[in-house]
C-alpha cells in the first residue's frame, strides 16, 4: 500500500478516480439542467388564474405590460452579464469609467426603467373607470364570501353569493366594498386587482370579450378562511336568454 504525504492510503490509479469524479459532475450538471428546463412547464402560465391568458381589454393591457417588462429586464440582465464578462477578461486594460458606469451602467438602465414606468402609467390611466353610462354591479366582501348585486332576468336587482352575472362584450363597473377587513377583488383573465376596503367604495372597470365562466378570488390575506374566498364571473350572451341564477341567489333575495 502506498501512503500520501498526510499518511492516507493513496490510489494506485489516480486517473480513474479523476475520471469517476468528472463523470459524476457531468451527470449532476445534466440533472440540474433538465430540472431547470422543466421549471417553465410548471410555472402555471395558463388556466383560469393566469394573467397571461387574457379575456378582456384590461387583462390584455396587463399581459402586454408584463411581456414588455420582461423584455426590459432581460436587456438589463444581458448588459450586466456582459459587463461582468468584460471585467473578468479585462487583462489589465484601462477603460473609460464615464462610458461604462455612467453611460451603460446608469444611462442605459435608467432609460429602460423610465420607458417602462411611462408605459405602465399610460396603460393604467386607460383602465380607470369614467363617469359615463356603463352598467354597474355591486361586489361586497365579508369573511369569507362575496355577495354581488346585479340585474336579474326581469331587470330587478338580485343578490347572489360567490357568482357574478354580467353581459359579455360590454364594459361594466364593479363597485367594491367590504364589511370587516381589507379584501381584494381579482379576476385574472379580466383585469387587475382592486382592494375592497371597509367604509370606502372602489370602482373597477372590466369587460369579458366572450361568453364564458371566469374564476375570481380574494387576493389579500383576510384571515383563516382566506382560501375559501373564491368566486365566479359568468359572462352571458346579451342577445340570448339569461342564465339560471337560482343556484346562486341568496335566500332572502329570491323573487
Amino acid at each position: 500500500m502506498f501512503l500520501d504525504r498526510v499518511g492516507k492510503a493513496a490510489s494506485l490509479f489516480p486517473g480513474a478516480s479523476l475520471a469517476h469524479g468528472h463523470s459524476r459532475w457531468v451527470r449532476g450538471f445534466w440533472h440540474k439542467a433538465l430540472a431547470g428546463a422543466v421549471v417553465p412547464l410548471l410555472a402555471a402560465c395558463g388556466g383560469g388564474h393566469s394573467t397571461l391568458s387574457p379575456a378582456g381589454p384590461a387583462a390584455r393591457d396587463i399581459a402586454l405590460l408584463w411581456w414588455i417588462m420582461l423584455a426590459g429586464s432581460a436587456l438589463i440582465c444581458v448588459l450586466v452579464f456582459g459587463l461582468l464578462v468584460l471585467a473578468v477578461r479585462n487583462n489589465g486594460a484601462r477603460r473609460s469609467e464615464r462610458t461604462w458606469i455612467w453611460g451603460w451602467g446608469l444611462g442605459f438602465s435608467m432609460s429602460v426603467l423610465v420607458v417602462l414606468l411611462g408605459f405602465s402609467l399610460w396603460l393604467g390611466e386607460g383602465m380607470l373607470a369614467r363617469a359615463d353610462d356603463v352598467p354597474r354591479v355591486q361586489a361586497h366582501a365579508a369573511q369569507w364570501e362575496w355577495r354581488f348585486d346585479q340585474p336579474g332576468p326581469d331587470g330587478a336587482i338580485v343578490q347572489t353569493r360567490d357568482t357574478l352575472y354580467v353581459p359579455a362584450g360590454q364594459d361594466f363597473d364593479v363597485v367594491i366594498t367590504a364589511q370587516d377587513v381589507i379584501h381584494s377583488f381579482w379576476v385574472p383573465q379580466l383585469g387587475g386587482k382592486m382592494d375592497a376596503i371597509p367604509g370606502h367604495q372602489n370602482i373597477h372597470r372590466l369587460r369579458a370579450d366572450q361568453p364564458g365562466t371566469y374564476e375570481g378570488l380574494c387576493a389579500e390575506f383576510c384571515g383563516t378562511g382566506h382560501s375559501f374566498m373564491r368566486f365566479t364571473v359568468v359572462a352571458y350572451d346579451p342577445n340570448g336568454p339569461m342564465p339560471d341564477m337560482s343556484g346562486a341567489l341568496i335566500p332572502e333575495t329570491r323573487p
